[in-house]
């Protein structure tokens, strides 16, 4: 390929090449390992070529980075929330790019593909703010002269190894607050959404490049398996964030567990969203639509479990087939396209299996048609399943909804509290009896415990993150930011007296 197709030549405005190195080591672009193509999955053709990060590559831009480290540690709070502010401008002059790039490499309608990048920029202006923020406690002593207090510290590196579906709003819940609390960055993106991650780092290189500071302080790899491991068994690494399965996810933490290491981890959801008998149903159906069908159901938060009391059981069903006929399905970069593709062929066929597993123990299901198409698209699809059914306790990433019937608020918690996963949670309630129920110790398990919205769309105010196999790990607000740091607590003696050495003569 020596050019682009006439509607990939947006690409050159975000730095994007026919071909392009995938690794960012110490301000320059090189690459020595495999040559890979970034897929459209809208028709499977390929969009650029990108050579991945080798082994050697990894250690060049890793010494770099843990040099650039010891540099970025001095800068004081403030001004590292400066660069920050800069990047998001950056990111900001070149939103509807990017959020073009993303939807046509990862899939997602192009408004989501926007959103997520507005995401990162929101996310730089969260973290400019946390930047004078990152305060410690003083706490009284009990001895006299002596002072308490609480001093946080950067970690150092910060290594973030990110997933397709979200190829650049974890990297900046990561990121923005890993960067304002002192750390450098080391960021590998998902294998097949390398050009966003080229895309991304280019404006943040520029960035540090155009403030004389290291460009080691942001370094990132395009590769797969082999990279990620490198991370997770980097001593020069205390702190490794992760997005992705379960099962991998459990692998990296075990990995980084054996060097002492910490892991933030953000992994599978299986998400229920309850409907009660008191419920508005028009709002709930609207909300179950969005939760269910966005991003084509490869969002971790997606609704996968629709509980729903059997008083209205039946209203909602047909309320909800009617709304399912007229969900749109097509080019993601096309307005009025509700559902794009999934992401990869893999991810189609792993999809058209589930189907068939899903048929043998569901009651009954709707498919409206097989759809023929060069891309990876695939039909939403509604299950009628007993709670017991064991699909139900897994999580196929594709647009696939279990409609379970239960009689009472408890069953309905037990059901949505039964599955290995722990990620969000929504109620449809006009009962503020049983909404605070839902939200406290007896209701839901999960990270994320809703009210009448749906099972999606976090805000980046609030901490992200789940409980039981999604991992334990939380993102962007909140307190977030302390485990992106180091924590001492500090006693200062400023008298001439220590008390338990009182009556001992030291000559």
């Amino acid at each position: 390929m020596s050019c682009f197709a006439k509607e990939y030549e947006f690409l050159t405005e975000i730095g994007i090449e026919p071909r392009n190195y995938g690794s960012f080591v110490d301000g320059y672009w090189k690459g020595s390992g495999s040559v890979v193509s970034s897929v459209n999955p809208a028709n499977n053709k390929p969009i650029a070529e990108v050579v991945e990060a080798s082994s050697q590559d990894y250690e060049e831009g890793m010494q770099a980075c843990f040099k650039a480290s010891k540099i970025w540690i001095q800068l004081p709070a403030p001004k590292r929330g400066e660069i920050v502010r800069q990047i998001g401008d950056a990111l900001r002059s070149k939103l509807e790019y990017l959020g073009r790039l993303l939807s046509l490499e990862m899939g997602k309608i192009l408004p989501e593909g926007i959103g997520e990048v507005q995401e990162v920029i929101d996310m730089c202006d969260f973290a400019v703010g946390l930047s004078r923020q990152l305060n410690g406690s003083v706490i009284p002593s009990e001895r006299p002269n002596h002072m308490m207090l609480e001093m946080w510290n950067p970690l150092g590196v910060v290594g973030v190894i990110t997933a397709f579906n979200f190829p650049c709003a974890v990297l900046g819940w990561n990121a923005c607050i890993a960067l304002v609390c002192g750390n450098c960055v080391v960021w590998k993106g998902a294998p097949t959404t390398p050009l966003i991650t080229i895309a991304m780092t280019k404006l943040i290189g520029e960035v540090l490049e155009k403030n004389s500071l290291p460009a080691a302080i942001f370094t990132s790899f395009c590769g797969g398996a082999e990279i990620g491991q490198a991370i997770a068994k980097d001593t020069r690494i205390p702190l490794v964030s992760f997005t992705g399965s379960s099962k991998v996810g459990l692998m990296v933490q075990q990995t980084v567990s054996q060097r002492f290491g910490k892991c933030l981890l953000e992994l599978s959801g299986n998400n229920a969203l309850i409907i009660m008998d008191d419920a508005d149903i028009k709002l709930a159906v609207r909300s179950v639509l969005f939760a269910a069908v966005g991003t084509a159901g490869q969002r971790c938060t997606t609704c996968r479990r629709l509980l729903v009391h059997e008083k209205v059981y039946n209203s909602v069903v047909d309320q909800l087939l009617e709304a399912y006929k007229q969900v749109k399905i097509g080019d993601p970069l096309e307005k009025g396209t509700l559902l794009g593709p999934l992401h990869t062929r893999a991810s189609r066929e792993n999809f058209e299996k589930g189907i068939k597993v899903i048929k043998s123990q569901g009651k009954s299901s709707q498919v409206v048609r097989i759809i023929e198409s060069k891309g990876n698209f695939v039909q939403p699809t509604i299950v009628e399943i007993s709670p017991s059914a064991d699909v139900v306790k897994e999580e196929l990433f594709g647009p696939v909804l279990y409609v379970l019937k239960f009689k009472t608020f408890e069953e309905a918690v037990e059901i949505n509290n039964s599955v290995p996963q722990g990620l969000s949670s929504s109620i449809f309630t006009r009962s503020s009896d049983i909404i605070f129920k839902w939200i406290g110790p007896q209701g839901s398990d999960c990270g994320i415990v809703n009210a009448n919205i749906p099972t999606n769309g976090a805000e980046i105010g609030g901490a992200f993150g789940g409980e039981k196999g999604t991992g334990g790990g939380r993102e962007a607000g909140s307190d977030s930011w302390k485990q992106y740091m180091r924590w001492s607590t500090c006693t200062i003696n400023y008298g001439s007296e220590l008390p338990l050495a009182q009556g001992i003569n030291f000559g």
